[in-house]
C-alpha cells in the first residue's frame, strides 16, 4: 500500500520499505497524559505525577505538489488549504526573530491572525483555536528563512477531545516537531526500518518549549505538565513550576475511562480553593495527605521499576488509588459518573480514581500485569452499559517520536494512507 502524495515516499510490503528523504516526509506521534496523583492539590503547592498514555496524536507532514500549505484535522472535520503567498503577512505579523528563543504570541499578533482566518474575537471553539495554533507556529518557525515553505499536514489522534487527557498539548507537541525539523532548526533523524527514533536531549528541550507557546495561545495560563509529558514521555514529577523526569518507572496497564459528562476546571478549581478558605484546618490535611500519597507512588514506582516484590508493591499502588479518590471526593471534585466508574470495577476486584479536574471527565483503572483478559473485559462491558467509552491502554511509555511506517500499528497506517493529501 502507498501513501497518497508525490509518489515515493513508501510502498508497504511483506519484504521491504522505500524511504526516500529527499521527499522529507516525516511521520511523528506525541502521546497525552494522565494524572496519576496529585490533581488540584498541585494548584497548592503540593507534588503532581504526570504520566504519558499510550493513547498518541499522529502527524504526517510531505510537501504538497500543488504549492500549497495544506491542513487536515479529520478529527475536528478541518480541512483547509492556502497558498503560500497569502500566507506572507506572517513573516512581519510575527516577529520572531530567534528561533531558538520562544515566545507566545502577543494581543496583536493574535488579532491579525483571527482576521486572517476569519475567526472573530472570543470565538475559542476547539476548531478554531487549533487553526490559530497552526498558523502561528508556521509563521514563527517555518518562515525563519524568509520562505513561506509548502506542505501537507495531517494530524489524526486516538486521544479523545476536552477530556482532559493532553490532546491540544500531544497536538502542539507533533507540530513543532514537524515544523522544526523540516525547517532544520532540529536534525532530522532517521528511523530504522521497524522502529521509531527521537531528538537528542537539547532538542527535544526546544519542542517542548515551542509546543508550551502553542498550549498558551489555546489555554491562556496552562502548567506546561502537558506538553512536557508529550515531548518526553514517561512519568514526570511537578512540583511549584518545577517540572522533573523521574529517572526509573515501569509501564503500567490501566483501564482508562471517559464517563463523558462534561466539567469545568475553571469552577472546579474554584470550589476547592473555596473550601480550603473556608476550612483551612480540614482542607489542608487532606491536600498534605494527596502529597504523602503523589510522594510514596513515586518511591513504589521505582521499586516496580526495579523489579522487587511486584506483588507487593501493587497492592501498594491499589491502596493509594483507592485513598486518594477518597480524598478527591472530599475536596469537592467527585461526580456520581465516577462512584459508579469506581464501583462497578471494583466488584472485579479492581481499583479506579478520577485522573484530571474530576467533576466527571475520566478515570484510571490499575491493572496488575497478570489481570486477566476477561476481567478486563467483563469490567469494560459493565461500564459501557453505563454509556461510557474505555480503552485499555499502558501509561509511561516514550514520548515524541519520528516512525518508520513499519513501526506503526496497523490501524494508525491505514488511517494515514487512507486520508489525500493535497485537495
Amino acid at each position: 500500500m502507498k501513501l497518497p502524495g508525490n509518489g515515493s515516499f513508501f510502498i508497504r510490503t511483506k519484504i521491504s520499505v522505500h524511504f526516500t528523504m529527499a521527499n522529507k516526509t516525516l511521520i511523528i506521534s506525541a502521546p497525552g497524559k494522565v494524572i496519576l496523583h496529585g490533581e488540584h492539590a498541585v494548584v497548592h503547592g503540593k507534588v503532581a505525577l504526570a504520566v504519558s498514555l499510550n493513547l498518541k496524536t499522529y502527524l504526517r507532514l510531505q510537501p504538497c505538489p500543488d504549492q500549497k500549505v495544506q491542513l487536515n484535522l479529520p478529527n475536528i472535520n478541518v480541512h483547509l488549504s492556502w497558498k503560500p503567498a497569502a500566507l506572507q503577512f506572517l513573516q512581519s505579523a510575527i516577529d520572531v526573530t530567534d528561533v531558538l528563543t520562544p515566545m507566545a504570541p502577543n494581543q496583536e499578533q493574535m488579532d491579525q491572525l483571527r482576521r486572517f482566518a476569519g475567526i472573530p474575537e472570543g470565538v475559542t471553539d476547539t476548531e478554531s483555536l487549533s487553526v490559530l495554533c497552526f498558523l502561528y507556529l508556521y509563521g514563527a518557525i517555518s518562515t525563519r528563512n524568509g520562505q513561506m515553505p509548502n506542505m501537507d499536514i495531517l494530524i489524526w489522534s486516538e486521544l479523545p477531545i476536552g477530556a482532559g487527557l493532553g490532546s491540544s498539548a500531544a497536538y502542539c507537541v507533533c507540530l513543532a516537531a514537524a515544523l522544526l525539523s523540516a525547517s532544520g532548526a532540529i536534525t532530522w533523524p532517521v528511523p530504522q526500518e521497524y522502529n521509531s527514533t527521537r531528538w537528542s536531549e537539547d532538542e527535544l528541550e526546544l519542542i517542548n518549549k515551542w509546543a508550551f507557546q502553542g498550549e498558551k495561545l489555546i489555554h491562556g495560563s496552562p502548567s506546561g505538565v502537558d506538553n512536557a509529558v508529550g515531548t518526553w514521555g514517561g512519568v514526570l514529577r511537578y512540583h511549584a513550576g518545577k517540572i522533573v523526569p523521574l529517572s526509573s518507572v515501569p509501564t503500567l496497564r490501566i483501564l482508562l475511562t471517559n464517563t463523558k459528562v462534561p466539567r469545568s476546571t475553571k469552577v472546579l478549581v474554584a470550589g476547592v480553593k473555596d473550601k480550603l478558605n473556608k476550612l483551612p484546618s480540614i482542607i489542608k490535611p487532606v491536600l498534605d495527605s494527596i502529597d504523602a500519597i503523589s510522594c510514596e507512588c513515586e518511591r513504589v514506582l521505582a521499586a516496580i521499576a526495579s523489579g522487587k516484590a511486584i506483588d507487593e508493591h501493587y497492592a501498594i499502588l491499589e491502596e493509594l488509588i483507592d485513598i486518594n479518590q477518597h480524598h478527591l471526593n472530599v475536596i469537592g471534585v467527585g461526580h456520581s459518573s465516577l462512584d459508579r466508574l469506581c464501583q462497578i470495577t471494583a466488584t472485579y476486584g479492581l481499583h479506579s480514581k478520577l485522573t484530571g479536574a474530576g467533576g466527571g471527565g475520566c478515570g484510571l483503572t490499575l491493572l496488575r500485569p497478570d489481570t486477566s483478559h476477561s476481567v478486563v473485559e467483563a469490567s469494560t462491558q459493565a461500564l459501557k452499559d453505563f454509556g461510557y467509552d474505555c480503552w485499555e491502554t499502558v501509561i509511561g511509555g516514550s514520548g515524541v517520536s519520528l516512525h518508520s511506517p513499519f513501526s506503526l500499528p496497523k490501524d494508525i497506517f491505514q488511517i494515514l494512507c487512507n486520508v489525500k493529501n493535497c485537495q
